[in-house]
């Protein structure tokens, strides 16, 4: 069988895997950091992967190459092409007002916010690129004057190693032009006009290629002399959430729980969602189907937050969480550290609730920023089952999965099964599975089936939602320092 290579191109670094076509078995590996901040330039992206493709033996056996990419970026290109400023991340909020703005436009409140769930799947939110454009149109009218197109990260690396053919090559798929705000994974159009109002006019945007439809050829020279001899298919490729979907094999009645840099809660359904309280965006899938989605701002990054708090490792935090007692004793954390997504809280703060001289301990503290985690993550989960998915058990995944104390407690939160798939990279592995698929064919993707879940089960402790719901409609906006004079 031939070999395939799946790119994942994270927030926070760019991952190569090459697997067998047939089998999905790991031949190799590579990674790269990328820089921090919630504005990165595209170029960065690109010499990570350069890297990681090097630290991965290169490319030059493979027979197709596919990028996962993470959702939402905006990348703006002028006519020739160049990339007009840094990306805006999925992560930067800056554009919040924009998105409230496009509702008030829409007819406001519920008429505004059901307009676009309709149009489009999902509510505008910061995270979008519609706002995103809408704020560079309203605080940087030079650069958008020079906007000739505007794509997605998952795209620009694709276009790059297709050699940068002009604008007219860019290309997509179902699973990322629907996280723009201005694609209906209804009718499988982009919808230009929600585009124009957004931006105030239109400009080039990628085509929208179906899940194994190739994307074009890999550019001898696109690798920097580490690509291959021959010819290389590129697949369409997909973004992140969509490509993990692929990489763990999720079916009916499985919801993922991605404990990343942000958290994410989907599932893989037949039918398209739309969510007017804004709470699932209703996202389409790398396969033909749709994937809706609850995301969250803060999830990894909480437990990082109370292992410096708390001055250990996470594995010692680990330790300390599970020798506390189930909810800690009634100490609450809230964990909206970098304000939130889901539910739209950009200025939203963290905060700690129930704190009695008996739960003052580090161990307290560590259960509370687990479970104040997990509970963010079980609302995304409520919100999708409200929507009509089917969740009959949990696949855990992620870097805060390796957890022993998330994949412990998580039962008890959720209140189902958890399985946890072996260690790996999810979203580069169903990257590489969409490349396989270009290349064999087929209905569906190969199947795939890369080592045993780890499986978790515990009886739910609803005390700990039911505590966490109340103490999540306490929490406090920043205060803007200029105003303490």
């Amino acid at each position: 069988m031939p070999l395939v290579a799946g790119i994942d191109s994270s927030t926070q670094s760019c991952k190569v895997v090459v697997r067998d076509a047939g089998t999905g078995v790991l031949v190799r590996q590579g990674r790269a950091p990328h820089p921090d901040g919630t504005e990165v330039d595209p170029r960065a992206w690109w010499d990570a992967l350069l890297a990681a493709v090097a630290a991965a033996g290169g490319l030059a056996d493979v027979a197709a190459v596919a990028v996962g990419g993470q959702q939402h970026g905006m990348v703006c290109l002028d006519a020739a092409g160049e990339i007009v400023r840094p990306a805006l991340l999925w992560n930067d909020t800056r554009s919040a007002d924009a998105g409230r703005e496009l509702i008030a436009e829409a007819g406001g409140g519920e008429a505004g916010r059901r307009f676009w769930a309709e149009a489009t799947g999902s509510v505008p939110v910061a995270s979008f690129t519609a706002t995103k454009l809408r704020w560079l149109a309203r605080h940087e009218p030079a650069n958008a004057d020079r906007v000739a197109a505007v794509c997605l990260p998952h795209d620009w690396l694709t276009w790059r190693l297709a050699g940068a053919p002009g604008l007219a090559a860019l290309r997509t798929d179902r699973g990322d032009a629907s996280g723009t705000g201005y694609w209906s994974p209804r009718t499988g159009d982009y919808r230009l006009d929600l585009l124009e109002r957004a931006f105030g006019r239109q400009v080039a945007v990628p085509a929208v290629l179906g899940p194994a439809e190739p994307a074009g050829q890999l550019h001898p020279a696109a690798l920097a002399g580490a690509g291959p001899a021959g010819d290389v298919l590129l697949g369409p490729g997909t973004g992140d959430n969509a490509a993990a979907a692929l990489g763990v094999g999720a079916g009916p009645g499985d919801v993922v729980v991605s404990v990343g840099t942000s958290g994410t809660v989907f599932a893989v359904a037949d039918t398209p969602a739309a969510d007017p309280a804004g709470a699932v965006a209703g996202f389409a899938d790398a396969t033909g189907r749709f994937l809706p989605l609850v995301c969250t701002l803060n999830a990894a990054r909480v437990l990082d937050a109370a292992a410096a708090l708390l001055r250990v490792g996470l594995d010692e935090l680990s330790e300390l969480a599970l020798a506390a007692p189930p909810g800690a004793d009634g100490l609450v954390m809230v964990p909206y550290l970098e304000g939130e997504r889901t539910p739209d809280r950009p200025t939203a703060t963290g905060s700690l609730h129930g704190l009695t001289l008996g739960s003052s301990t580090p161990a307290h503290l560590a259960r509370a920023a687990v479970e104040g985690m997990l509970c963010a993550l079980a609302d995304g989960l409520d919100a999708l089952t409200a929507q009509g998915a089917t969740a009959r058990r949990i696949i855990l995944v992620g870097g805060g999965a390796r957890s022993a104390a998330v994949r412990r407690i998580a039962p008890q939160v959720f209140g189902r099964p958890v399985v946890v798939p072996p260690s790996g990279e999810y979203v580069a592995d169903g990257a590489a599975r969409q490349a396989a698929w270009v290349v064999l064919g087929g209905a569906e993707p190969p199947p795939w089936t890369i080592g045993h879940p780890e499986e978790y089960a515990g009886e739910p402790v609803p005390a700990v939602r039911e505590r966490y719901a109340r103490s999540r409609e306490l929490v406090v906006d920043r205060l803007d320092p200029a105003a303490d004079g």
